[in-house]
């Protein structure tokens, strides 16, 4: 069997007793909760703790009917819903790193007086992205520094 085979057929092996749907709908509540538009260290913190934890319990919950021999619309669903444990940790991650307010996303320990984002861009003012570092192992941050030459860094106001 080649990998992705391996992968299918390890899915359709667990026959525990949720749906992919099922998981899929408390991983979007712990998104919601701690990741959305208002977040906070907290938050954060417990999301990038529950995450793995729900992964877990999905490889070991989840029931997914029919076999990998025919299209089988709920294997290819618990495929989707268990890459999106590691996208939504890195996200979270990724977040909890970011110790400011910055365009939509708001951290409440990062805002000005008058309750508007607090931008650090000394510090923040860089993409990044994430390396797989290994099973059980926390992913490195990688940061490249953004350059702004015609337009100048602002905090943006709604007021």
């Amino acid at each position: 069997m080649n990998e992705v085979q391996t992968r299918l057929a390890g899915l359709i092996a667990v026959q525990g007793r949720r749906s992919a749907s099922s998981l899929h709908r408390e991983l979007g509540q712990i998104l919601w909760n701690d990741c959305g538009m208002e977040r906070s260290r907290g938050g954060l913190a417990r999301a990038v703790q529950a995450i793995p934890a729900l992964r877990e319990r999905f490889f070991a919950e989840l029931f997914v009917p029919g076999s990998g021999e025919e299209f089988n619309q709920e294997l290819e669903r618990a495929g989707r819903v268990a890459d999106f444990f590691e996208l939504s940790e890195l996200m979270c991650r990724d977040a909890l790193a970011r110790e400011e307010s910055c365009g939509s996303h708001f951290r409440v320990e990062y805002a000005t007086e008058q309750g508007e984002a607090k931008r650090n861009d000394g510090e923040f003012a860089h993409v990044a992205a994430w390396r797989y570092a290994g099973d059980g192992v926390a992913p490195v941050s990688l940061r490249e520094p953004l350059q702004f030459e015609a337009v100048p860094l602002t905090e943006r106001s709604y007021r």
